[in-house]
């Protein structure tokens, strides 16, 4: 739709249909990593997963959205594995969602979430692989003259066993693209996998380190202009009155222009000019009935939650009530955790440009069939008149999975017809209008018999439900499953107690929340694991061994126990002033497991020394990867630990930037071993299971240094001292 320069960076949009592929590029973006794909007229498609070069290179297209997790690597390696491509010469990139979406959604769904970017994938697209790989050998065995079951695949080229004919890829290419794609093709066996399992480097990270890969916040087009935007900044307020003319005259500035009935942007030159315009705007708010909502209000609301009657049962065996007043000993605890930002490094952008024939946008999303469906609500067109052009994002944590940013892209866009606008929201504007994960509360209490064994254990949770705030048809009968991540049966790691209750009150607020790294996993898992340590303690019993007998009838859950306890030395003696903590936990289709040394000083000063981290994601895609992504989570998670939390005065987000919402320096990160123990058979993600056990761990250790036990989070201003 725009007109633009043709320049090298360049990549390639096909049509599924025909496998014909089209080469165009766009300036200022970047499609592909590991290299540009040759965009030429001779590359042939081969399914929709495959287009092969006449070079012998192998472009891999990607469907999900790359935001550091390694996606675009993992999933380039299961296609290629299958075709049995030359490494050294794959690419890949992105399927661009206007495609899907007039291919009937031929690559599936586009959203990147829940660890789902490669566990959801395998199958289907190491059937492109596997197809591709089929379609070349037929080529050659019709060339040939031969069977196809006498040929074999490797390395981007086909030989004939019998006489040692070989054809590469490039050359067949054309003549396998005529030949219909087959339905369904034997996937190989774990034994045979040459690429599966092994530690590749990343396709993405040269043009990270040289520079050349280009963000949403990077994005360069002719003519384009810059805005700034600030939205009420009460949740659920409106825009008042604003006094365009006393900035209308300020250097750059060209439009000052409402947007929704939320928000008002400057449009300028450069986003500094609309900045610094936008900072001298005098706005009125409508600020609404949420004007005077405070933490402390929230946090009332929430331990009412605590005792109420209106929770909905999430999981339940035997009678706890009955044993719970048969039992020797009851131990109470009540844990809360804080709202928390996604603080992605890249702050929400988006570059929109509408013109008579549609709308086209530049921007970094978790879900391309998302955007495309919010550009075309925003701009009021068809979806056919829509195009997304993603980009790999600077950090998405669930974030960019909404598209509030979208939409108000295109919204300003609208109002300058015919020049592209790239808005970007400031750290504060991004700080103070996320979709953060809930505030919660959790009140705990266990029953213990003679022998220190659990008989029962009740948890209520009280909090924020996401589903009731953003998807209320998903909820069961005013139950809301996503807030027992952790605690249902498909995943709660002590199935053997035998008197269980586990319930949730909805408390929810007006801050909206949403999908936050490892979602409701990371409360649920402090709330469970502190306080199975606090029972261990009081049992007088060892924390591993006391999880041990609770976990009779989860063996994998034990079994990653068990490896990050062996590994870590569990139960040897570690370094003077050092102390060990412990956890589990199963999400997101692995089983996860930690070991926390930390020490503690006579001044309270917490130092963590090493995390052991034990990991069964049935198979490893890549190893590697697999070790970058459990320490990045810990990076994440303990942040929320040791700084990270959002509080509300006046009904707004007090954070505003770094400074007042803290992050982990590296001084302060441990060293992180990474145990996997793949017990096959399934495919678990990897990008959220393993910030569940960090927290935990590090809190138990806390205990065993201090005698203290953490109830709330973060630790910042808390007294760590010895008990």
């Amino acid at each position: 739709m725009a007109q633009i320069t043709l320049n090298r960076r360049g990549f390639l949009v096909s049509a599924a249909a025909g496998g014909l592929s089209v080469g165009w590029s766009l300036p200022g973006t970047a499609q592909t990593a590991g290299g540009q794909a040759a965009a030429s007229a001779e590359a042939r498609a081969l399914g929709i997963w495959v287009v092969i070069h006449p070079d012998d290179s192998t472009t891999i297209r990607i469907a999900k959205s790359e935001m550091g997790q390694g996606t675009l690597t993992g999933l380039a390696q299961l296609v290629a594995d299958e075709l049995d491509a030359d490494w050294g010469k794959v690419r890949t990139e992105y399927v661009a969602p206007e495609l899907n979406q007039s291919s009937k959604r031929a690559w599936g769904d586009m959203s990147t979430g829940g660890s789902r970017g490669i566990r959801t994938s395998v199958e289907y697209v190491r059937q492109g692989g596997a197809a591709a790989r089929a379609m070349l050998i037929q080529a050659a065995a019709a060339r040939w003259g031969a069977v196809p079951a006498d040929c074999t695949a490797a390395d981007s080229a086909v030989t004939h066993s019998a006489s040692g004919r070989t054809l590469r890829y490039g050359e067949l290419a054309n003549e396998a693209s005529r030949l219909p794609v087959p339905a369904m093709v034997a996937l190989k066996d774990p034994a045979q996998w040459k690429l599966i399992g092994k530690g590749v480097p990343r396709l993405d990270t040269a043009d990270k380190l040289n520079g050349a890969q280009v963000f949403a916040i990077d994005v360069k087009l002719p003519d384009m202009l810059h805005a700034a935007i600030a939205q009420c900044p009460v949740f659920g307020g409106k825009l008042g009155q604003y006094d365009a003319a006393a900035v209308q005259a300020m250097p750059g500035v060209r439009h000052v222009l409402a947007v929704g009935d939320n928000a008002v942007a400057v449009v300028a030159d450069g986003w500094w000019q609309a900045r610094t315009a936008l900072e001298k705007l005098a706005v009125t708010w409508d600020e609404g009935p949420n004007a005077n909502i405070s933490s402390a209000m929230i946090a009332d609301r929430l331990r009412e939650g605590l005792t109420a009657h209106d929770a909905a049962v999430g999981h339940r065996i035997g009678d706890v009530h009955t044993a719970m007043q048969g039992a020797v000993k009851r131990v109470e605890g009540v844990y809360g955790t804080p709202f928390l930002n996604h603080a992605t490094l890249e702050p929400m952008n988006c570059t929109a440009l509408v013109t008579e024939h549609g709308v086209e946008v530049w921007v970094g999303t978790q879900n391309g069939d998302a955007t495309l469906a919010a550009a075309a609500e925003a701009a009021d067109v068809p979806l056919a008149q829509v195009k997304v052009n993603k980009l790999i994002l600077g950090g998405g944590f669930g974030r960019r999975g909404f598209q509030d940013f979208t939409r108000q892209a295109v919204l300003i866009a609208k109002q300058v017809p015919g020049r592209p606008v790239k808005m970007i929201w400031s750290r504060e504007e991004d700080m103070q209008h996320g979709y953060y994960r809930p505030v919660t509360q959790c009140r705990l209490e266990g029953g213990l018999d003679g022998q220190g064994n659990l008989t029962a254990l009740h948890m209520r949770l009280s909090g924020q439900s996401i589903l009731a705030s953003i998807a209320p048809s998903r909820m069961e009968n005013g139950l809301d499953k996503l807030a027992f991540q952790g605690l249902l049966e498909d995943e709660f790691g002590y199935m053997a107690i035998p008197n269980l209750l586990i319930d949730h009150a909805v408390r929810n607020t007006h801050v909206p929340v949403g999908f936050w790294r490892g979602v409701n996993h990371n409360q649920n898992a402090i709330y469970l694991e502190c306080f199975i340590d606090e029972l261990a303690h009081a049992a007088g019993r060892d924390p591993l061994e006391f999880r041990r007998a609770l976990m009779t009838k989860n063996p994998k859950n034990l079994a990653v126990l068990d490896a990050a306890a062996a590994k870590a030395g569990w139960g040897t003696p570690t370094a003077p002033g050092v102390y060990r903590g412990l956890c589990q936990n199963h999400g997101f289709g692995s089983y996860t497991a930690a070991v926390a040394e930390v020490s503690v000083s006579d001044a309270g000063v917490l130092k963590l020394h090493r995390i052991v981290a034990a990991s069964d994601m049935g198979y490893a895609v890549n190893p590697d990867q697999i070790d970058a992504q459990v320490a990045g989570s810990f990076v994440y998670g303990l942040s929320a630990v040791l700084y990270s939390e959002n509080t509300l005065e006046r009904g707004r987000i007090v954070e505003g930037n770094f400074d007042s919402y803290e992050v982990m320096r590296l001084a302060e990160m441990p060293k992180v071993e990474t145990v996997l123990v793949p017990s096959g058979g399934f495919w678990g993600g990897v990008g959220e299971p393993t910030i569940a056990v960090a927290a935990p761990a590090v809190l138990n250790a806390i205990f065993a240094a201090t005698g203290k036990r953490v109830r709330s989070l973060p630790l910042k201003g808390q007294d760590l001292r010895q008990a």
